[in-house]
């Protein structure tokens, strides 16, 4: 524990001493990144269940993102695309949802298990603080290049904590507005209104914890390099 401290001690006296250069991923790398991955999985399947259910009733909008999910996997076996983990994972339980919709015959049930499932992604982030492996410094480094020096700082790592508990509330906020619009209202409306909210929650969760981010850094005396 000892070395370790004394590690980020003298991490600290060599930012002190100078400007460390990070590294930001461009706007447009971020988007090619992100875009596609969340038409795929959320714009799309989510418009391909609403017009299913308004021209052929649940059963046909439970057809159409089967024929949606499976049809995209055989496009890129066809085309010779490589297939995540990821993807696949998201086919099975789209299969488990929509046969647990069909069995019970109510839309509430295709929509209410992946809001309980945030719930449980919001707790492993607080239980990651709790084990001091905050999982939203592991996301961030997957996309910066951040110097040891600057990771192993005391004043990133209570950034990373705070930014992780902020993100474990954020999904908690966005699944409990999910789950009472999803029975309070109509599926329609839920549709409609969902996708909005979550988006603006996110969407300024995700500004504060950029500007969070740049400010500690900033008092690091870090260089903060634009993206090309």
């Amino acid at each position: 524990m000892a070395t370790v401290q004394a590690s980020i001690d003298s991490g600290a006296r060599r930012v002190d001493a100078g400007p460390v250069r990070v590294s930001f991923p461009s706007a447009r790398t971020l988007t090619r990144q992100v875009v596609p991955r969340l038409c795929e999985g959320v714009v799309v399947p989510l418009a391909v269940f609403y017009a299913g259910l308004t021209l052929f009733g649940l059963t046909g909008a439970l057809a159409a993102v089967l024929a949606w999910v499976y049809g995209s996997v055989a496009g890129r076996l066809l085309l010779r695309r490589p297939i995540s983990g990821t993807m696949i994972l998201a086919m099975v339980a789209i299969t488990v949802r929509s046969a647990l919709a069909l069995w019970s015959g109510s839309a509430v049930v295709y929509f209410l298990q992946p809001e309980l499932g945030t719930i449980c992604i919001s707790l492993v982030f607080l239980a990651s603080v709790r084990l001091r492996r905050p999982l939203v410094g592991k996301l961030i480094l997957d996309y910066v290049r951040l110097p040891a020096v600057i990771a192993k700082h005391e004043r990133v790592r209570r950034c990373f904590v705070r930014l992780t508990v902020l993100w474990a509330l954020v999904l908690l906020v966005n699944a409990t507005l999910s789950i009472w619009l999803l029975l309070s209202q109509s599926i329609e409306v839920y549709l409609l209104v969902r996708p909005v909210a979550v988006a603006c929650i996110s969407g300024l969760a995700f500004l504060g914890s950029i500007l969070a981010f740049l400010r500690v850094l900033r008092r690091l005396g870090s260089e903060v390099v634009p993206p090309t």
